[in-house]
């Protein structure tokens, strides 16, 4: 099982202008991440203060992390990078 960084922008192109369906959605999206950290997938969450984006630390297989990334399109964009812990570099290394 894999680690990685997901960095996330919504696509302004989605985003109502309605300040209602804009907060509806981000709800509903909202419901959608909370979701996916009970399960366990999502091992933290955040947005960058006064931006459409942010990131997820994400744990699975390649697999799970696609179906994880498609549940959002066409929502949010998204850039996935796996990343290795300490023992691992640790391994690299030697």
């Amino acid at each position: 099982m894999g680690r990685y960084l997901v960095l996330w922008e919504i696509d302004k192109t989605h985003v109502p202008t309605d300040p209602k369906q804009r907060a509806d959605g981000w709800a509903f999206l909202m419901q959608m991440v909370k979701k996916d950290i009970e399960k366990g997938i999502i091992k933290e969450w955040g947005m960058f203060a006064g931006e459409l984006r942010g990131f997820d630390i994400v744990e699975g297989t390649e697999v799970e992390i696609g179906k994880l990334m498609q549940q959002y399109f066409p929502f949010i964009n998204v850039q996935v990078h796996p990343v290795a812990t300490v023992s691992q570099v640790e391994q690299i290394i030697k």
